[in-house]
């Protein structure tokens, strides 16, 4: 691309034509930073713009809406509208926004571009990232002063103070011909010269003009350089850069080395010459910016292919790829990795090479590493300390201070040891520690010791080797778990810790105590037999004891009865505790509502006489009663629900028997007149916990339902049978299954109407029907076949006949 110095009112005319064409901000910005446009001269032109916007010549007011690089109409009085374009640079953050701005665009297509060789490459080569990070971007400070040695070029603004007996500040730009023309005198050339030798010039030429005054020239604005960047970047091209720009800054912009490019031998040309070659490892590793030099307009960056790619794992603090220079030695290459970890084996490392045929090995000692050059392709491997110890003790278990020791003139011995691990604890069993010591070959043997005799010195002291550990075991791992049972009348039964001289009485505390139907009279207690030295079996496996209990004391006190591990200890329930029963009498009695029972054996005309007897339109006969379950009614229930539903074919009926399954409560088929015509008999049953007792009223009516023509209610008529009942509702249905036709009566109970049961006040006849027969298709086409085949003979005789 060629350089192009673009005056305000060009800029203000690309950016209105760009906006036109549908350009976004970004893209805008970026075209004009790509011709050579900094953003201190887009901010001027904004300034300026705005000015010329907010008072026309013709003076009319206008009112400007200001956006970023967007199409704007103003409101104004005039024959027409004037389309405006104004840029947001007035602040250092929105500057540093648009700049962010093209950088993200300029790094997202060089990482799409550089993305297969990355991949093919395979490597994460140390430093290669340092021009891919947003907040490293190399860029150029521009607020600070012109340093004395720039030099000026085409697109500098420079500002001419003039001070003393005439006061004139001249902005002047410095033209493509290298020159700047000063108003009244005519051009001056300045174009390369440096900021000192250019104020030199101006005063030669200007002191005749003002002698009485001071001349002293600035830089207010710099140019923009071009600069190319070539070889092994990931977006190779020409960049228009600030002036003050370093080389760094340029193969940010350019997205960084790719994974084939050099960071020690960067060369950069200026008029055909190499002025300067930069080694980026002294600037990450060494913080020097040796060769980092400031570019001047047409500079070349060339960034060639990478000499060596040497490769180092294992214990070092930076394992990764590391380039290096053909000159540079394997401790060079420890160096830039950081060096060796606390764990690493400092004495030789392994390095391996490709010969052109096979692979070779080579082990470089700690004294060769600084003569040992490096080759591309070689990889490098600092292996690890071995996991073994050359003066170590260990001491585990019963002792205050268990951990390694160091095995030397203090700690030597078994007794020295103890000693260092600050002795045995209370609960230790020292008459059969255990030393554990490596053989010859790493084998484990196993060394038995008295160390409460080598305490005592009754026995000699055990010398200890190289990697001895000494394990002392404790009283509760010599011996197993041991526990304790406790079942019954007690707030928390369970199993306990066994203790020594544990009692029935300190069992039931540690239990929670005892619960109020708890049996004073009895409590046993059940052990296991246990003889190790037993040499035959017996039929006998556990011994039984039983005792009182006083006020949580166990009676006879002389002989206090010691629990031994394992033991089961029952406490019984009093026979003589009874919770209250409670049952309901409700519907045609004179008192309604709960009552208790006083023994186990009240009855039906008992709890009829608690309520006051019944009442003048009682109906007795239709008297029901409805029970609870209890445990063992649920599992009959559920015994046979299971195998009720192994038999059910048709889901319907599996459905319904789940919901007759949820049901808690049965209905007991009872006659209270009889029960109460004969008290005691077997029609005066005896009740229970929760039973709920319901003495209707007399209710002349009978309900005829099931499958039958239309299900009605009718009075009752002693004279009828089920039959005339039945006819009452229409007669049987299509499907009824006459013969098992059922009568439901109030108290609960059912007859079946062919054996006799008749009908009564308040019952039901219930007509069931016939089981629909599943047909499947097949059996529907085999009869549609049928049908069809009689229809055609049927056709045929009538035919015949004719």
């Amino acid at each position: 691309m060629a350089q192009s110095v673009m005056s305000d009112s060009q800029v203000l005319q690309f950016v209105q034509r760009e906006i036109k064409s549908g350009s976004s901000r970004s893209q805008v910005v970026i075209k004009l930073m790509q011709r050579g446009v900094s953003m201190d001269q887009i901010r001027r032109v904004r300034s300026q713009y705005e000015e010329q916007i907010q008072k026309r010549d013709d003076g009319t007011a206008v009112t400007v809406r200001k956006s970023d690089f967007s199409n704007e109409r103003v409101s104004a009085t005039g024959d027409d509208y004037q389309e405006v374009v104004t840029a947001k640079v007035g602040t250092a953050t929105e500057i540093q926004d648009q700049a962010s701005d093209v950088q993200e665009r300029v790094q997202d297509d060089v990482k799409t571009a550089a993305a297969a060789s990355e991949e093919t490459f395979g490597k994460r080569i140390f430093g290669h990232d340092i021009f891919n990070r947003r907040l490293l971007s190399f860029e150029p400070n521009m607020h600070i002063a012109t340093p004395a040695n720039y030099v000026l070029g085409p697109g500098d603004v420079t500002v001419i103070n003039i001070y003393g007996a005439s006061q004139k500040t001249l902005q002047l730009t410095v033209s493509p011909e290298g020159d700047i023309t000063v108003p009244g005198y005519g051009p001056i050339q300045v174009s390369g010269l440096t900021v000192e030798a250019a104020n030199s010039r101006i005063r030669s030429q200007l002191g005749s003009r003002y002698s009485s005054s001071n001349i002293k020239m600035s830089v207010g604005n710099t140019r923009t350089i071009m600069v190319n960047v070539m070889g092994e970047v990931k977006a190779p091209g020409t960049y228009h850069l600030s002036a003050f720009a370093s080389v760094f800054h340029a193969l940010y912009m350019a997205g960084g080395i790719n994974s084939m490019g050099t960071l020690r031998n960067i060369k950069v040309y200026r008029q055909g010459r190499m002025i300067s070659v930069i080694d980026v490892y002294e600037f990450i590793l060494n913080g020097r910016l040796a060769g980092n030099v400031m570019l001047q307009d047409n500079d070349v960056i060339q960034v060639g292919m990478y000499d060596c790619i040497v490769g180092i794992t294992g214990k070092v603090k930076r394992p990764m790829f590391y380039e290096m220079r053909k000159n540079e030695t394997v401790a060079t290459l420890l160096k830039y990795a950081g060096g060796f970890m606390g764990d690493a084996y400092t004495k030789s490392v392994r390095l391996q090479r490709s010969t052109g045929e096979r692979y070779s090995v080579h082990n470089i000692d700690e004294f060769d590493m600084s003569v040992f050059k490096v080759e591309d392709g070689d990889n490098v491997t600092v292996d690890g300390m071995i996991d073994r110890y050359e003066n170590m003790v260990e001491v585990r278990g019963a002792v205050f201070r268990p951990g390694q020791f160091r095995l030397g003139d203090q700690v030597f011995s078994v007794r020295s040891l103890v000693q260092h691990a600050e002795g045995l604890t209370e609960d230790a069993f020292p008459e059969h520690a255990i030393i554990h010591r490596l053989k010859a070959d790493r084998s484990m043997e196993v060394l038995p010791v008295d160390i409460a005799a080598i305490m005592a010195e009754t026995e000699p002291d055990v010398p200890l080797q190289n990697e001895d550990v000494l394990f002392i075991p404790t009283q509760a791992e010599r011996i197993k778990e041991r526990t304790l049972t406790i079942t019954g009348e007690v707030m928390s039964p369970g199993t306990y810790e066994f203790a020594d001289n544990m009692t029935i009485e300190d069992l039931i505390v540690q239990a929670g105590g005892l619960r109020d139907q708890a049996s004073l009279a009895r409590v046993d207690v059940s052990r296991r037999i246990n003889d190790p030295l037993s040499t035959e079996k017996t039929n006998k496996i556990s011994e039984s004891f039983s005792f009182g209990i006083q006020d949580g004391l166990i009676i006879n006190k002389d002989s206090r009865f010691v629990l031994k591990p394992y033991d089961v200890v029952h406490v019984r329930k009093s026979p003589a505790f009874h919770t209250p029963r409670t049952i309901q009498v409700t519907g045609e009695v004179n008192f309604e509502g709960a009552f208790t029972l006083e023994s186990k054996n009240v009855r039906l005309s008992d709890a009829i006489v608690m309520a006051g007897g019944s009442t003048e339109i009682a109906y007795l006969r239709g008297a029901r009663l409805v029970r609870i379950m209890d445990d063992e009614e649920r599992v009959r229930r559920r015994a046979t629900m299971d195998a009720i539903k192994n038999l059910m074919v048709d889901p319907e009926d599996s459905i319904a028997w789940k919901k007759f399954d949820l049901d808690n409560t049965y209905v007991v088929g009872i006659q209270l007149d009889e029960a109460l015509r004969n008290p005691g008999s077997d029609k005066d049953i005896l009740l229970r916990e929760g039973d709920r007792i319901y003495v209707p009223e007399y209710t002349g009516q009978v309900t005829i339902s099931g499958d039958v023509m239309f299900p009605n209610t009718v009075f009752y008529d002693s004279k009828m049978k089920y039959k005339d009942y039945v006819k009452q509702a229409g007669g049987f249905g299509n499907r009824a299954k006459k013969s098992k036709t059922f009568i439901v009566y109030q108290n609960g109970t059912v007859g079946l109407a062919k054996k006799g049961a008749k009908p009564e006040p308040g019952c039901e006849i219930v007509v069931p029907s016939k089981r629909r027969r599943n047909i499947n298709l097949g059996q529907i086409l085999s009869i549609g076949s049928t049908l069809t085949s009689i229809a055609a003979m049927a056709a045929m005789v009538i035919n015949l006949t004719k």
